[in-house]
């Protein structure tokens, strides 16, 4: 049962992996014995929480700014100069913007959308190569996108462009999974609330009614995060494709 949910010795990229959901995901493969590069658009931050994982294993710093397809080719490149393959991507970087409708502008909903979607797709894109050089149908390489319960249902906030992102990363996520089998699985995972520093203004003000209102009656923690990206790069969760997972303690799905 434990080389059924090992990550020991997989090669995994983490995007915004400096904060929040990045963070628990890339110290849970730290953790499970992993070779983790982490990027994240400040470098300072990112070179600190790199240097602080790796007393636990492996942990290597990459800045760069994913909002570009520049950016994109520069990090996969930036990759391949160190790997042969890439076991493992998780693309999480991401932005969110709050504004009521009569002030949600274009520059706002371009800067959420070239990160959150756009990123997704070319940097997937950039590093098929690497996810595919050692893959194969019975052991692939894995994709996770992270999406969110605010594209499964109408979140609280105004936040439009977000929103519109995380629903577009959960299609982008099927039909990349059309797209890369066999030999690639790609997932979505959809946190619901978490302490991090994108959700703090909404935890800030509504955390209790929120997890009074989950069914778990809970805010999620970060092993609920590492734990579900575990499961999907591990072997037990070879044979899931397609797949978009709220992790979210029922909010979105049965609340």
């Amino acid at each position: 049962m434990s080389d059924l949910f090992s990550v020991d010795g997989k090669v995994v990229l983490v995007t915004g992996g400096s904060r929040g959901i990045g963070e628990m995901i890339a110290r849970g493969f730290v953790r499970g014995g992993a070779k983790v590069y982490i990027s994240s658009r400040k470098a300072d931050v990112c070179e600190a929480l790199a240097t602080e994982l790796s007393r636990d294993g492996t942990c290597i710093a990459v800045p760069a700014d994913l909002s570009t397809e520049d950016e994109c080719r520069r990090l996969a490149a930036e990759i391949a100069a160190r790997e042969d393959h890439l076991d493992v991507l998780v693309n999480n970087a991401g932005a969110t913007w709050g504004a009521p409708m009569d002030e949600y502008d274009e520059a706002a909903f371009e800067r959420v959308l070239a990160l959150n979607v756009k990123g997704v797709f070319h940097l997937t894109k950039f590093l098929r190569p690497l996810l595919q050089a050692h893959a194969t149908a019975d052991e692939p390489s894995r994709v996770i996108n992270i999406g969110s319960i605010d594209g499964i249902h109408v979140p609280m906030m105004e936040t439009y462009a977000y929103s519109a992102s995380k629903a577009a990363v959960h299609q982008l996520t099927r039909h990349l999974a059309k797209a890369l089998a066999p030999s690639t699985t790609v997932n979505a995972i959809a946190p619901g609330p978490f302490e991090s520093k994108m959700m703090k203004a909404t935890l800030d003000a509504f955390g209790d009614q929120i997890a009074s209102g989950a069914p778990l009656k809970r805010i999620g923690r970060p092993d609920d995060m590492a734990g579900a990206a575990i499961y999907l790069a591990s072997r037990a969760g070879s044979y899931v494709t397609g797949v978009i997972l709220p992790v979210d303690g029922g909010i979105a799905t049965v609340g």
